[in-house]
């Protein structure tokens, strides 16, 4: 079981993708920057589409919607209903 070695392969053959058995020396400091730079940009575009983000109509109270904790338009409406709600009605 487990098939023997490592098949003898040449050794000038080049690919972009490292050739057979490639373990280049510094991928997990590759890994780890590329995971960084995927990370950075979603969190550029999560924040771009957050800024751009306009709803007709504002989700009922009470009820789950995600974007509530992001969406500067819903966190304003909320403040203002909420700020409504605690002034005191005058006689």
């Amino acid at each position: 079981m487990g098939g023997g070695g490592k098949v003898p392969y040449p050794k000038h053959v080049w690919s972009p993708a490292g050739g057979s058995y490639a373990q280049p020396a510094n991928w997990k400091a590759n890994t780890a920057v590329f995971g960084v730079v995927i990370f950075g940009i979603t969190a550029l575009v999560w924040k771009l589409s957050a800024d751009r983000e306009y709803r007709h109509k504002m989700p009922e109270p009470g009820r789950f919607y995600p974007s509530r904790n992001w969406s500067k338009q819903i966190i304003e409406h909320e403040r203002a209903e909420k700020a409504a709600s605690e002034k005191p009605k005058e006689s």
